[in-house]
């Protein structure tokens, strides 16, 4: 099984993800840990459609400077359009284990749910260290996807249906290591905290139906599941929410480290 490509399809569906409300409220969270100032050179590592970009342009202003990096060619055209109207900006079609710039460039760096697509996350991490300065900040967002209670009629299903997605990551599980990974790659001062993404509503705004049509479109065709197997789990919730018998959580986790 493969990891999920970010195609025009999947860049596209990710973009409107990212106006909804449950994504809003994850790019707030990061930006409070990251507390950027003004004047200062941020790395966004996965920037994907140019959003937390965008917001950080806003904070450091023109003596600042954002570099934003992804490896989809499509995701690096919505976030130069999204982005066109500043000057002290820049992005990049590019791995987490080679970042531009030279050493000790940025005075802060944010990954979010990004590492967890990587296959060589030390080597990233080492890349990230390298890229900050001494005392240079970073803020790394992951989600344990074992953490997913997700409400189904059919819990065999859903149980092979989350089995199958986890697929779609190299480190489904990556917050359960993050903490001591950081620690070897020179990184000081680890905190982390979790935040529940939860709803009992088939919610257009919510992180669960933001994700299904992702999860039914990556599942279809793999490990026994057909396309009219994973419309049907797709099916399903819908109509477990107009029965408002809806539920969905997950923790996702933020991590904050600084390099010594």
């Amino acid at each position: 099984m493969s990891q999920l490509v970010f195609d025009e399809k999947l860049s596209l569906q990710l973009e409107a993800n990212y106006s909804r409300r449950d994504f809003q409220r994850r790019r707030r969270l990061v930006e409070e840990a990251l507390s950027a100032q003004s004047g200062e050179r941020i790395l966004d590592i996965g920037c994907g459609p140019g959003f937390y970009v965008s917001a950080l342009l806003d904070v450091v202003g023109p003596t600042g400077m954002v570099i934003g990096i992804d490896i989809s060619a499509d995701m690096v055209a919505m976030a130069t359009k999204r982005c066109e109207s500043h000057h002290n900006v820049a992005f990049h079609q590019a791995s987490a284990t080679k970042l531009p710039g030279e050493d000790s460039a940025f005075d802060a760096a944010l990954a979010v749910q990004v590492l967890e697509f990587v296959d060589d996350v030390d080597a990233a991490l080492t890349e990230l260290h390298r890229a900050l300065r001494p005392g240079g900040r970073l803020v790394v967002w992951d989600v344990d996807w074992s953490t997913v209670s997700w409400h189904s009629d059919r819990p065999d299903r859903m149980s092979h249906v989350l089995r199958v997605w986890d697929n779609h990551l190299s480190h489904p599980y990556l917050p359960r290591t993050l903490a001591p990974r950081l620690t070897s790659a020179g990184f000081e001062g680890i905190a982390f905290e979790a935040h529940a993404f939860t709803t009992i509503e088939y919610d257009d705004e919510s992180y669960a139906v933001s994700i299904l049509p992702a999860i039914a479109r990556y599942v279809a065709g793999q490990d026994g599941i057909t396309e009219s197997e994973a419309q049907s789990w797709a099916s399903e919730q819908r109509a477990l929410g107009e029965n408002g018998r809806f539920f969905f959580t997950c923790l996702q986790f933020s991590f904050t480290a600084t390099r010594r």
